[in-house]
């Protein structure tokens, strides 16, 4: 009986690639998708092959398929495929071809979305770091150098997979024209440049484009297809798409099962309830979506991105509370969704079963048993008189030891134009700081010195943004280096010698010696471990600093104590039975290192304080008279809400809840955004919140910057925990600049509607409110 059944699912699964194969048009309609002439409803998700080792991008394409979808969300990532100028890769972890392949042997359609940016919380949003040894580039726009490389690489993307398309007896049913470039610009006739590029590549499916709700207006050239990005509200939010596309089928290009997470920050989860709710509601009007993430998978070696501002680097782990998780196990999220699909199958489709869970082991702890101290391996050094930057050094990723000599004398600041992103302050080889990009710390005390001193600085890179307009990240100590003494007179400090420290896919060279336990120090600690059985496992990395890991040569990713995540996902197909290597990369360095594994993750452990409250004890908010402009109360429901109001100029923002919906004390907020009289935002990268009468900060990350940190699972929450004082309750935004503002949004709390406001004032001022 057990060999009818699986002959029956082979024979299925033949028919449906069969049918595939033969299906030659996808089109956009009137007011439907057709595939081969006939309506069709897109139930995509995204999973990205390079978070995924390819030995397992079968099994999580059949979970896929298994939890009721018919298509899957590609990216490409450009700095995959051409890490280095004109040296293109299609192979191996990048061999996206074989991906579209497999996804179509499934059963699968693809949606391609290639660039050239892609975000996706991946390092410089995907492109290749040597974009930026060109000082004069400006990413993302009609910039001659920019476009030429945009365009050879286009050209490549097409010689690789134009040949998969659905009208060539392929599986690539449509293409993305750039990414999401609302939220970055407006040049309309770039996005043509790219589109007409695409179209050179030889991509003749239909492609579109995809943005947020309130960034469509901005990148929407006539021609080309839109889909709206959004995590909640299906109903509001297909409403901005219809007003710039009255025809043709609804798509939600990216909806979010849960959140991507960043160091030093909570762990992020979604909803199943409303996010089954939200589907079916979708599903009930016949719209397409796509998943993001069905499954995030891993963001291994030093591809991680960043957000800013502020500056938060993101965890390696892109677990996202998908349906499908990190090791490719079903979730409570994946039944759901997939019962729910189950009553939405199209002429011809059937739910696969769902492929059995991967096991876990919990091996022996690791025994090191060799140590290359990075201070002993440095590579040559190239002498400047000012600290060079990491491109400048012809480098991509890792670190850069820089040294330099201090004069005598007694104790002084040193300070630094930018740290970009994480340094250790040595002096004479004592370790006497840190340096916080996150934090904006860019300065210590010097002690005392009787006689000229050796200064390191040892900065770490922690992934280039990925999102926004701070995407020009170079890495390395930017700007003057100077010691400040008490009659608060500087010098500055010259003569570098900078030592390029690759790590990640390859390393610098290193040098093992016997590890007996010494002082710790910055350096890589070499082990072993034994396993038996092919199953995932997950390191317990919570011991340990700050660095990286390997795993039989492989790099597993970053880790950092901070948390969230204390734990690394082991792939399988990245163990072999028997002895295994593991190399530990710490920038502090342990005397006695330890190394655990567990059988399951850890992703939801905080050991850094949050950041602090935006308020002290003598301040007290007093609105300037005449500085109110809008009164009014909100719908009790979590769509976003708009407020206009006269045309005001304004440096300072002030939001005054009266009221809640309920009348409970608390107020949340997941995102304010503020547009001028033409509907364009009012850009948020020098936001900073100078008052927030109340903020929960032990009891969860109800920071009032959550307000606008690009999260929408985030949001600012007042005290709960400890204290509940009742409204009215304020927050005040400094601009960055003066604006002309005649809107504002506001998205309530997405998982649930406590602390929804009411009543509600807004507030504008060019100077500070009073109290502040």
């Amino acid at each position: 009986m057990k060999r009818k059944l699986i002959y029956l699912l082979l024979a299925v699964m033949s028919l449906s690639v069969r049918a595939q194969k033969k299906a030659q048009t996808f089109a956009i309609g009137s007011d439907a998708f057709e595939l081969n002439g006939k309506p069709y409803v897109i139930r995509c998700g995204e999973m990205h092959f390079a978070r995924i080792p390819k030995a397992e991008w079968r099994n999580r394409l059949k979970m896929a398929k298994a939890m009721g979808l018919n298509t899957v969300c590609a990216y490409l990532f450009w700095n995959m495929h051409e890490h280095k100028k004109d040296q293109f890769n299609w192979t191996g972890q990048a061999d996206a071809g074989a991906f579209c392949k497999i996804a179509q042997e499934e059963g699968l359609y693809v949606i391609l979305r290639p660039g050239p940016y892609s975000c996706a919380e991946w390092e410089f949003g995907g492109f290749p770091w040597w974009l930026l040894k060109d000082k004069s580039i400006k990413l993302r726009t009609q910039h001659p150098y920019y476009l030429d490389r945009s365009r050879k690489y286009m050209m490549e993307v097409g010689k690789e997979l134009a040949p998969l398309q659905i009208t060539n007896g392929g599986n690539i049913i449509m293409v993305q024209v750039e990414n999401e470039y609302g939220s970055y610009g407006s040049d309309k006739d770039y996005m043509n440049i790219i589109k007409a590029d695409l179209t050179a590549a030889g991509f003749n499916v239909p492609l579109f484009h995809c943005d947020g709700p309130s960034q469509l207006k901005a990148d929407h050239p006539e021609g080309l297809f839109a889909v709206v990005n959004f995590g909640s509200d299906p109903e509001s939010n297909f409403k901005p798409l219809r007003e710039i596309q009255p025809a043709g089928p609804l798509m939600c290009g990216e909806y979010y099962p849960g959140w991507f997470d960043s160091w030093g920050r909570p762990h992020h989860t979604g909803d199943t309830k409303r996010i089954v709710s939200e589907l079916k509601y979708m599903l009930d009007r016949k719209a397409s979506f796509s998943i993001y993430m069905v499954h995030g998978g891993t963001t291994f070696s030093t591809y991680s991105g960043a957000n800013s501002p502020p500056y938060l680097p993101q965890t390696s782990s892109y677990d996202y509370d998908a349906p499908i998780d990190e090791a490719g196990n079903p979730t409570e999220k994946f039944f759901a969704l997939r019962e729910l699909f189950g009553n939405y199958l199209q002429e011809g489709e059937t739910l696969t079963e769902v492929p059995a869970r991967t096991g876990f082991q919990a091996p022996a702890p690791v025994k090191f048993n060799s140590f290359a101290s990075l201070r002993q391996n440095l590579t040559s050094p190239v002498s400047s008189d000012t600290a060079m930057l990491m491109e400048d050094l012809n480098q991509d990723f890792g670190c850069v030891w820089y040294q330099s000599v201090l004069p005598a004398g007694k104790q002084e600041v040193l300070r630094f134009g930018e740290i970009h992103d994480y340094a250790l302050v040595y002096i004479d080889n004592k370790l006497v700081g840190s340096l916080d990009r996150r934090k904006n710390k860019y300065s210590l005390a010097i002690p005392d010195r009787n006689k000229p001193a050796r200064l390191t600085v040892l900065v770490e890179a922690t992934g280039r943004v990925n999102y926004g307009g701070h995407m020009h990240d170079r890495k390395g100590i930017h700007g003057s280096v100077t010691l400040t003494g008490a009659d608060n007179k500087s010098k500055m400090i010259k003569h570098w010698n900078n030592h390029p420290i690759r790590l990640g896919d390859q390393n610098i060279p290193l040098v093992y010696k016997p590890f007996t336990g010494q002082r710790p120090e910055a350096g890589f600690y070499k082990g072993s471990f034994w396993v038996n059985k092919n199953e995932d496992t997950y390191l317990d990395v919570s011991k340990w600093n700050k660095g990286l890991v390997w795993i039989n040569g492989q790099c597993l990713g970053s880790f950092w104590s901070i948390g969230p995540t204390q734990t690394m996902l082991v792939p399988k197909s990245w163990l072999h039975k028997g002895n295994n290597e593991v190399v530990i990369f710490d920038l502090y360095g342990s005397a006695t290192p330890v190394l655990n594994f567990l059988d399951h993750p850890v992703l939801d452990q905080v050991n850094e304080i949050q950041p602090g409250k935006h308020r002290t004890a003598d301040q007290k908010w007093q609105p300037a008279e005449g500085s109110l402009v809008a009164e009014g109360t909100f719908e009790d429901v979590s769509k976003l809400q708009t407020v206009n109001f006269k045309t005001t100029t304004a440096r300072y923002f002030a939001l005054e809840a009266l009221s809640e919906q309920t009348g409970q004390p608390f107020t949340t907020i997941a995102e304010i955004n503020l547009y001028n009289k033409n509907g364009n935002e009012i850009p948020r990268d020098n936001w900073k919140v100078v008052f927030a009468d109340s903020e929960e900060l032990s009891g969860g990350d109800g920071n009032a910057s959550n307000v606008f940190d690009l999260q929408l699972t985030s949001y600012w929450h007042t005290e709960w925990e400890s204290r509940s004082p009742k409204p009215p309750h304020q927050i005040v935004i400094d601009l960055g600049k003066a604006y002309e503002v005649a809107a504002m949004t506001l998205l309530p709390r997405q998982d649930n509607a406590n602390g929804r406001i009411k009543d509600y004032r807004i507030y504008l001022s060019v100077p500070l409110f009073r109290g502040l």
